[in-house]
């Protein structure tokens, strides 16, 4: 299968960058997976009646607790990972990356008790993931725009 019909093939998602400064700078938003408890971005399957930059928002909500402005939203990036599903069955996913900045978080959410969250710098939260694909991304985020995240 080539680039083009793998792509074709993918399902999708949507992902919170979420950002803030912390000591003078940038940080990350982790959180762990419920099942294997990886560190990862907030993300979700789309839904039909949600944009994605909604469905990153919602998620990152619903995962981590986040409160941030719903006009912040901007998309950085994709990223692809392949999710074990029940039964061994593999599903080829694509993640598109929405930067949220500036970023709260509430002391309780939906998903307290079920996940781990924690404020990194982007270049660990890169040795962090298993994602190549992700790890550029957030890597490349240090070297775009550092700055530009709010307070």
């Amino acid at each position: 299968m080539n680039n083009s019909e793998d792509k074709a093939h993918r399902q999708q998602q949507a992902a919170a960058l979420c950002l803030k400064h912390r000591k003078g700078k940038l940080s990350v938003l982790m959180i762990t997976s419920r099942k294997t408890k990886r560190w990862i971005l907030p993300k979700g399957w789309l839904e039909e009646d949600k944009t994605e930059a909604e469905v990153a928002l919602m998620e990152a909500w619903e995962e981590a607790g986040v409160i941030a402005d719903p006009t912040s939203p901007a998309l950085i990036g994709s990223y692809h990972y392949v999710k074990r599903l029940r039964g061994a069955q593999e599903v080829p996913l694509e993640v598109n990356v929405y930067r949220i900045a500036p970023c709260t978080l509430a002391k309780r959410y939906p998903e307290k008790k079920q996940r781990q969250r924690k404020w990194v710098s982007l270049k660990k939260a890169a040795k962090m993931v298993d994602e190549q694909s992700l790890k550029r991304l957030l890597l490349a985020q240090i070297e775009s725009d550092e700055g530009s995240a709010g307070d």
